[in-house]
């Protein structure tokens, strides 16, 4: 069981050399407070004085100390090389291996020198340690860290956070779950007040791996005595509580030797405590943390066997990644450029190794804007959006020209239809937008192999991302011509024959003939060709005795001067009818003979007479439509008495401007509004389900799949050059760096690997 500790002490030197902590180590750590007397016990179990002695603070770094046992025989770490043969004892630092030190003046001059050099000449601390290690025959193998004691007020050119950074750095050592913390107290101060007992009590409540040690029993004021502390009674302490006695400030002046303080400090303890004294004392405290070590070393060793494993297997893998140096740059460029086409495409495809989970990415994504956000774009554009029924009647009359229209036009629908089905242009250019973006975006997310690749080779990555860029974008033209063409072609030609469209048209045909047939019944024909039938003769009566009603029952203040009635020919009350028509619109319809009998009936018929009639009988028959006589058109001012209105000067009775007003539709009028609305529906779903179908097989073929096919051909041009490949595969230096620090710390593993692997079950017994 010895030979635990120096196998540990092989596993420090091992992982030294990286300056590793991530494997933590058994070790005991001493923590006080200031001039509690922790360097005197250092210097006690070593048998020399070597530490740096004074006032004040002054171990301002920490000090790993490794204790190794060697006989005058030992092989093993003497060498005629460094000249250790011979030695009885002597010390090494780290950062001067080859350097034996014999002299322990020496080795403490050392030790100043290098705090001062990392540390500077003020009381400042530093977190980095010295390591030192000391052979001698007087020892017993142990491994002890020496840090600074505590302080509260800042002395000096102190920072004002020195406690702080005093704190946090015993804390960073006695953290480590496989240490044993030596707590140090002086036995003139109460313990109730020991600072280092209550930082120990912070990271080891149960108090399985805190060891007490009491300094300066000789000090304390006389008529007190140690027994109840030494027995535990004021404060528990599992792994026990150990009492010595230091050399004091005089001693050391007078240079009084180890093996005299050690000789003092028995007397001392057989005289003021001889019940406890085999108990206390600084052999039995060297004997202690030796057997405390090597058990803990004991406990902590499987666990450390399965880190080693661990990390071992991790820094392999951490150093794959960084890849092998390069030896042959254009075949290093041929692959790399290999690797991201594949990757590039597989991310794509879907097939990639490594498949994200969090979210939606590549050929996922581009199926998402296809399906998702463009097709739920292009369903909620409304067939009709933007139109309104006037709109549609505005449509249909324009489309009539100076013709009232028996039919509805088709010229309309084909106005109405195109203007609906150039909305479905912008979603779909959007549609084209967002993959193009997409497949940008997949660049830097495409294989972990690839990224890993592209950071070791920053000028490599940024010409890769410039070479895909530039092909995107140069594609994105074609393509965004292409779904425009695809608007443009569904715009070009209205195809009424479409198999789809056809029921609907015969739906509508059929819809038409029944109104038709419901508006008039054929019974006779009178007066040779023209029709005629029973309800349109028992219909006219009446509105011609009606309007004659109405013409008397005029009000006479808005009538003109009576002029003497002249006999009006054939051909003035068909002009008239004309006229009547221009005003009334297609209701006014009645027939010459009844026309005639209504213009008899009313003998001084003016133009105003005549507008007045007809709005009259307008409000007979549609009293929806009533036209009120302030809103007619103003006439001009009556002639003087005895003047004649001139038939060669027009009266003017209509705006200058037609105004579109808002009315209730016409039952006409509302039938033509829907039938185009059904038919525009019928049709712009038709074209929707097209474009919904088209565009995606184009973005597909003209953007994505074109990418995928020249993306390699692409790379290859432009980056295969042989006087740019040095530039390219120009490493990183922080790549570089940490490749050189996962080799070392990879050796450092399979090194400590081996050394615990020397351990037999022997050796933990």
């Amino acid at each position: 069981m010895e030979a635990l500790i120096p196998i540990i002490n092989k596993l420090q030197d091992v992982f030294n050399t990286v300056g590793a902590d991530s494997l933590q180590l058994p070790q005991i750590v001493v923590v006080g407070s200031q001039s509690a007397g922790k360097s005197s016990v250092l210097e006690s179990l070593v048998g020399r004085s070597f530490l740096p002695r004074g006032t004040g603070i002054v171990t301002r770094r920490p000090l790993v100390l490794q204790l190794v046992y060697t006989t005058s025989d030992d092989n093993q770490h003497r060498s005629a090389e460094a000249g250790t043969l011979d030695l009885d004892e002597w010390a090494q630092f780290l950062h001067i291996k080859d350097k034996v030190f014999t002299d322990f003046t020496e080795v403490r001059k050392e030790i100043e020198r290098e705090t001062r050099r990392i540390a500077g000449d003020n009381k400042g601390i530093c977190s980095e340690p010295i390591r030192l290690k000391i052979y001698s025959d007087k020892v017993v193998n142990l491994t002890v860290v020496d840090l600074p004691g505590l302080t509260k007020v800042p002395v000096g050119d102190q920072p004002e956070d020195i406690e702080i950074q005093i704190r946090d750095l015993l804390l960073y050592y006695i953290s480590n779950p496989n240490s044993i913390i030596l707590a140090v107290s002086s036995a003139n101060m109460d313990m109730a007040t020991s600072e280092s007992l209550k930082m120990a009590k912070e990271v080891d409540p149960d108090g399985r791996r805190t060891l007490a040690v009491i300094t300066k029993l000789d000090l304390m004021d006389a008529g007190t005595d140690a027994i109840d502390i030494l027995c535990g009674r004021v404060i528990p302490v599992k792994l026990g509580i150990i009492g010595v006695v230091n050399r004091s400030q005089q001693d050391i002046i007078d240079s009084k030797s180890i093996k005299e303080a050690l000789a003092d400090e028995a007397a001392f303890l057989q005289r003021r405590y001889p019940t406890l004294a085999n108990r206390n004392g600084t052999p039995y405290l060297a004997k202690t943390l030796n057997r405390l070590l090597m058990h803990h070393i004991r406990d902590c060793l499987p666990e450390l066997k399965t880190r080693v494993t661990m990390m071992m297997s991790q820094f392999q893998t951490l150093l794959n990644s960084y890849g092998d140096d390069v030896q042959d740059k254009a075949q290093t460029l041929l692959q790399i450029i290999t690797k991201f086409n594949a990757a590039y495409c597989q991310t794509i495809e879907g097939t990639a190794r490594n498949i994200e989970t969090t979210e939606l990415c590549g050929g996922a994504r581009i199926c998402y804007i296809f399906h998702e956000t463009f097709g739920r774009t292009l369903d909620c554009i409304h067939p009709l959006a933007g139109l309104t029924q006037m709109d549609i009647l505005t449509a249909i009359r324009n489309a009539t020209g100076p013709r009232p229209a028996l039919f509805v036009p088709e010229v309309s629908f084909e106005l109405l239809v195109k203007r609906q089905i150039r909305r479905l242009e912008d979603p779909s250019l959007r549609c084209v937008e967002l993959v193009h973006e997409e497949m940008q975006r997949i660049i830097q997310f495409c294989g972990t192999e690839v990224q890993q690749e592209m950071l070791r080779f920053p000028k490599l990555h940024e010409k890769i991302v410039d070479v895909v860029t530039q092909l995107l974008r140069r594609r994105l033209p074609p393509t965004n011509s292409m779904v425009e063409n695809l608007v443009a072609i569904e715009l070009a030609y209205i195809n009424t024959k479409h198999p789809d469209f056809q029921s609907n048209t015969s739906l509508v045909s059929t819809f038409l003939g029944e109104e038709e047939k419901t508006r008039s019944i054929p019974v006779r024909r009178s007066h040779g060709n023209a029709p005629s039938t029973y309800e349109q003769e028992m219909r006219e009566q009446p509105k011609a005795q009606s309007l004659q009603s109405l013409h008397q029952a005029l009000p006479r203040p808005i009538t003109l001067e009576s002029q003497p009635s002249q006999p009006i020919s054939k051909d003035q009350a068909n002009n008239q009818n004309w006229f009547s028509s221009l005003i009334a619109g297609p209701r006014a319809e009645l027939t010459g003979p009844s026309k005639e009998q209504s213009r008899e009936g009313s003998p001084n018929m003016t133009p105003t007479h005549q507008l007045l009639a007809v709005s009259a009988f307008e409000a007979f028959t549609n009293p929806s439509e009533i036209i009120e006589v302030e809103k007619l058109p103003q006439l001009p001012p009556p002639p003087a008495e005895g003047g004649i209105l001139s038939p060669q000067k027009p009266v003017n009775l209509l705006p200058e401007v037609p105004m579109q007003q808002t009315r209730k539709l016409t039952e006409r009028e509302t039938k033509d509004c829907e039938v185009i609305e059904r038919l525009i529906k019928s049709y712009f779903y038709i074209v929707r389900k097209s474009i919904q179908d088209k565009v995606p097989k184009a973005v597909m073929h003209f953007l994505v799949n074109h990418v995928k096919d020249n993306l390699q051909s692409e790379l290859v041009k432009h980056l295969y050059r042989t006087d740019e490949i040095d530039t390219f595969l120009s490493e990183s230096p922080e790549i570089a760096q940490r490749r050189k620090e996962a080799a070392e710390m990879l050796k450092a593993l399979q090194n400590a690997n081996v050394i615990i692997g020397e351990i037999r079950e022997t050796h933990m017994w």
